[in-house]
């Protein structure tokens, strides 16, 4: 007697839609085309993406653990909205990541690899010759991403994707002004570091870049801002 034939399963189906919702949220967060405190209708998304509430709900609750969601009880959930003291600390966390993902992608430097960052760092400028804001913004998280791909370190690529988004946050929330806060001239010395198997000086690059980022923000505690209207209309 012949075996019945099982259904398939869907459970591929299901998770690359869980996974195709996460990707998008966050390419639209990293594009600044969701803005923090943007609130994230389950239903609305679940239509966009042919997707139930609960795989919606599943993709935004990973989002969540990762920072770049906030889950309210009773009101749903919204793009984060990290505070200053936030900022400070991925900035911190990164600057401890990608030193060492440097080091690590100095080791694994191949003329193939040079060839993409090379690549990357044309469509970059491409971006920025034609004024495109968000194709720079997803670009440049695009380019750290590839250094860590190259290092060939899965931890500390699974870590930073996470640090890129929530920066990409911070930097629309703090930025000073509009001017790019990651830019090609940066990448392109570290590049060239890199290619040069020279460990010293690309870790020096990417501590300045990273460094001179943060200090485009403007990280002033809440506490700090409460002022009187008189001191500052009457001023």
């Amino acid at each position: 007697m012949a075996a019945k034939s099982r259904p398939k399963s869907d459970v591929p189906d299901a998770s690359d839609r869980v996974s195709r919702i996460r990707e998008g949220v966050t390419a639209a967060i990293l594009e600044h085309r969701l803005l923090p405190g943007t609130k994230l209708g389950e239903d609305e998304i679940g239509e966009i993406y042919g997707a139930s509430r609960t795989l919606v709900r599943t993709a935004l609750q990973q989002l969540a653990h990762e920072g770049i969601v906030n889950i309210e009880k009773n009101r749903g959930a919204f793009v984060a909205r990290p505070t200053p003291a936030d900022a400070r600390e991925v900035f911190e966390a990164r600057r401890l990541i990608e030193l060492t993902i440097v080091d690590h992608a100095v080791d694994a430097v191949s003329p193939v690899w040079i060839n993409r960052l090379q690549q990357h760092l044309a469509e970059e400028r491409e971006a920025e010759q034609r004024g495109d804001a968000r194709a720079s913004v997803r670009l440049s998280g695009e380019f750290h991403r590839l250094i860590a791909e190259m290092s060939g370190h899965s931890i500390y690529l699974g870590f930073l994707k996470e640090l890129i988004a929530r920066s990409s946050l911070i930097i629309l929330l703090y930025r000073r002004h509009d001017t790019p806060a990651c830019g090609t001239d940066h990448h392109a010395g570290i590049v060239t570091a890199i290619r040069k198997r020279d460990n010293q000086t690309a870790r020096a690059q990417m501590l300045s870049h990273l460094n001179e980022i943060e200090a485009e923000l403007f990280l002033k505690d809440p506490a700090a801002d409460e002022l009187r209207l008189a001191d500052v209309l009457g001023a």
